[in-house]
């Protein structure tokens, strides 16, 4: 346990020694004999793809050849990378290898690690340009952009403190607690200019000075890391890589607003992030840096984990406060705020995981560094999980203000098989679809607001031609159906309705009206539902609305769907010119819909078919369209 402030800086000393091999960015490349770090990354995605297996094979062939001292294998967090995994980066070389095997750990030992030789087949990137620079750095993936909030992550052991406190870790903790007022910690938090980073971007600072003068005899501190949009994984990657830098946030809000106890909100379907958040608050009450009398300040803050079931509605501030308070997820009708009144009925500040871990780079750096990057009015950068239709599907960091066209073409790699980009999702199933005309639309909070969608918590989801926007819109209501607590009339039974709205557009069996009832019956339950998931709801219907009505035109009055997504509206064909009379799709067909003699053009019955598509996947000879 850390008595005193030198005893951290004591541990910081002679752990940043260790870590010089991965800090240096100039240090020389591995001698024989040399030091050198192997960092794998040990992520939910690495993981699934077996690197637990390869970090212990590795372990195993340094200690078979003795190498302990000279060679470390660390675990680490997520790259970013994810589509690429599993990943591994050996310093001080600065050589990423990707999409790395069991049966390449031999090779990649033997003739790198121990052999000095790099694994060229093996390195990330396809450009030879960066192959031969070895560095994550040339990589337009990496180098468009700027890692503030995942700046530990794939750098670190998110299991080690010692090497979070090397990188400069809890020195945040400490200036506030013995350089700063608590109005002063909360002063530069507003000069900064962060926005909460989960929704609908309220600034941080503010929030902070609402709960602080407030007179209580508790007040508290809460983390949402119940991230349940789909497709997002920003706050599961923090926690997983950097779980420090969330208790750090966590104890330096607590100074600010006078609260002493602070509750992460973690869901379980989290298990790697739930372990190591729970080793991190272990090691840092072990070190003193939790508890009481934090550094010999006198001043005491203590954390406790509390696990969702996995609830979108928890998602909402004054719902994840009911389930920590052991009732079900529910909203509450606000005022009054949680600032005034939130957790067990006492003042309670909560900001995501993603927020706070801009926290103690804030305190280090300083305002004016913070509200550098990004636009006028949304300050520093923003991580986005980037998915669906698109080359590189991972983690980006980058600075407000960078366009949709950058993330998607330069960083992203683009759309899978050169197809056009037809829209990209963001805000998860309470944002909207952005279509191409607005590929050039910075991405700041502001913007997206004004095109209809929304930063959210930072999902990002890539559509191209084929998809098709009124199933798109589907989709995303019937994950929100799912989720709906239930507690107010407009989201409980509006949304279900919309749902069968937009099924029978999807079948075909919509009315005439069906498109101007969704969208009268979508504004109203904008207007009127209880909380934020409920308000958010129809935004996937209004934007697609508004971007792709000719698409709703074509289901209602064409009954077609242009896409050829929606099973009903298709009817699948044998172009007779085309067809060479294989019967391949004859004898695929699983309810004999497809008949013909041989060497001559088969037919599909439609009375028949049922619009599998496996015709269409058997033909080798392009003969089968659906339309």
């Amino acid at each position: 346990m850390f008595k005193t402030i030198a005893d951290m800086h004591a541990i910081r000393e002679a752990k940043k020694a260790d870590l010089m091999i991965r800090l240096d960015e100039k240090a020389t490349p591995t001698a024989e004999g040399g030091r050198m770090h192997v960092l794998v990354c040990a992520g939910t995605g690495c993981t699934s793809s077996n690197s637990a297996k390869i970090i212990e094979h590795l372990n195993d062939m340094v200690h078979e050849k003795g190498l302990e001292n000279e060679i470390k294998i660390i675990k680490t967090g997520c790259f970013g990378l994810c589509a690429e995994g599993p990943i591994m980066m050996i310093y001080p070389d600065h050589v990423m290898y990707t999409r790395v095997d069991i049966e390449d750990v031999d090779e990649i030992f033997k003739s790198h690690i121990v052999g000095g030789q790099v694994v060229t087949r093996l390195l990330a990137g396809t450009d030879e340009k960066h192959k031969a620079h070895n560095a994550m750095g040339s990589m337009e993936f990496f180098s468009k952009q700027h890692r503030i909030a995942l700046r530990n992550c794939g750098a670190i052991n998110p299991e080690c403190i010692d090497e979070y406190i090397a990188k400069d870790g809890y020195l945040a903790l400490e200036k506030a607690l013995t350089e700063m007022t608590p109005a002063g910690v909360i002063d530069l938090v507003k000069a900064s200019g962060i926005r909460g980073r989960g929704g609908a971007g309220f600034p941080t600072g503010l929030k902070w000075s609402f709960a602080a003068p407030q007179v209580a005899d508790q007040k508290y501190v809460a983390c949402n890391a119940d991230e349940g949009d789909p497709g997002a994984f920003m706050d599961r990657s923090i926690l997983e890589g950097d779980p420090h830098s969330i208790i750090e946030a966590m104890a330096i809000a607590g100074y600010a607003i006078g609260a002493n106890q602070g509750y992460v909100y973690v869901r379980a379907e989290y298990p790697i992030a739930v372990q190591r958040l729970g080793l991190a608050i272990e090691q840092a009450k072990k070190y003193g840096l939790l508890g009481k009398n934090i550094l010999g300040t006198g001043f005491d803050f203590d954390l406790e984990m509390r696990l969702g079931a996995g609830a979108f509605v928890c998602g909402e501030e004054t719902a994840l406060m009911t389930s920590v308070e052991g009732h079900r997820g529910e909203p509450r009708p606000r005022p009054p705020f949680p600032a005034v009144k939130g957790l067990f009925g006492k003042p309670t500040v909560l900001n995501n995981v993603e927020t706070l871990a801009n926290i103690p780079v804030i305190m280090l750096k300083g305002a004016d560094w913070f509200n550098s990057m990004g636009t006028e009015k949304s300050k520093g950068t923003k991580v986005f999980a980037v998915g669906g239709k698109i080359n590189n599907v991972g983690l980006v960091e980058i600075p407000m203000g960078t366009t949709l066209r950058e993330i998607i073409y330069d960083i992203g790699g683009g759309i899978p098989g050169g197809k056009a980009f037809k829209a990209a999702q963001t805000g998860g199933p309470s944002g909207g679809c952005i279509p191409a005309s607005h590929l050039d639309t910075p991405i700041d909070y502001d913007s997206l607001v004004a095109i209809g969608s929304m930063m959210g918590s930072g999902g990002l989801i890539v559509m191209d031609e084929d998809n098709c926007m009124v199933d798109i819109a589907k989709f995303f209501l019937e994950f929100t159906v799912d989720e709906s607590c239930g507690k107010c009339p407009p989201c409980r039974i509006g949304t279900k309705r919309m749902l069968e709205m937009l099924e029978k557009i999807c079948e075909g069996k919509a009315g005439p009206n069906a498109i101007e009832d969704l969208e009268d019956l979508a504004k109203a339950i904008q207007a009127s539902s209880l909380c934020a998931l409920g308000q958010t709801s129809p935004n996937p219907v209004l934007s697609t609305l508004r971007y792709f009505r000719d698409e709703y035109v074509a289901h209602v009055v064409e009954k077609r769907c242009p896409a050829g997504v929606c099973k009903n509206l298709l009817t699948f064909s044998i172009l007779p010119e085309k067809c060479v009379g294989c019967s391949a799709c004859s004898r695929k067909c699983p309810v004999n819909a497809i008949s013909g003699e041989l060497k001559k053009p088969f037919v599909i019955d439609p009375n028949k078919c049922i619009k599998c598509g496996v015709c269409m996947d058997t033909c080798k000879f392009d003969a089968i369209i659906k339309k």
